[in-house]
């Protein structure tokens, strides 16, 4: 079986994040992607997390080709394929409809650097993309333009959700995760008040800090501002 090792793993991160409420019922979804091949491995459409094997996990190129695998891949493997496409560093994406960051979305409203944590999205604000109809074409060039002008490994889809990106499956979770913290942080500040926004030059100090960060990080995982 092409890339097991990595349909397993999108089914054990499937399971972890309709555990942690990223997404309700089969919303969402993940991919692996392994430059040597060319091939991206995604979750399928429609099957619940706790019931998706290994076998149900789809093989792609990034033309859109079904590589391997009997069943329908994500709707929204283009968006996945466009993700690859504008960030080249990356080998995972995870796409959520966690409830804070798709209530911003669904405001399109960035989410603001509220809290250090942002900047392991490389930036210190995530963009939203207008919205275009979920699973289609359009919708990844929306994402495409406008990661083009961002450095965010991470984008809010208008009226819809959220999808990340990282050197690995943990690193693209994991970002989902502190993504969806930060706009719970923005809306229970905003609910109170106007929350203060940290500088630039605050964000800069706090990006060069992730570099470091940890106790078994590597150089080369603290360059793409995500070794936290």
């Amino acid at each position: 079986m092409l890339m097991q090792k990595e349909r397993e793993e999108i089914v054990e991160y499937g399971k972890q994040m309709s555990a942690a409420g990223l997404c309700k019922g089969t919303s969402g979804n993940i991919s692996i992607y392994d430059p040597e091949t060319g091939y991206m491995a995604i979750s399928p459409s429609g099957i619940g997390y706790f019931e998706t094997e290994p076998k149900d996990v789809v093989v792609m190129d990034l033309d859109g080709n079904t590589i391997e695998g009997e069943r329908k891949p994500s709707s929204e493997y283009g968006l996945h394929i466009v993700m690859y496409q504008c960030k080249p560093e990356a080998r995972a994406v995870v796409h959520t409809h966690s409830a804070f960051c798709t209530a911003y979305a669904a405001l399109n409203r960035p989410i603001k650097a509220v809290h250090y944590v942002i900047g392991g999205s490389g930036a210190a604000e995530i963009p939203v993309a207008p919205y275009r109809t979920f699973g289609t074409p359009e919708l990844a060039e929306s994402v495409k333009e406008t990661l083009a002008k961002s450095d965010a490994k991470a984008v809010l889809l208008q009226n819809h959700g959220l999808v990340t990106c990282g050197p690995k499956l943990a690193k693209a979770f994991s970002l989902a995760v502190n993504m969806e913290f930060c706009a719970e942080i923005q809306y229970r500040a905003e609910c109170i008040g106007t929350p203060c926004i940290l500088t630039d030059e605050q964000m800069a100090e706090a990006m060069l800090r992730f570099k470091s960060y940890g106790q078994t990080a590597k150089p080369e995982e603290g360059k793409d501002g995500m070794g936290y």
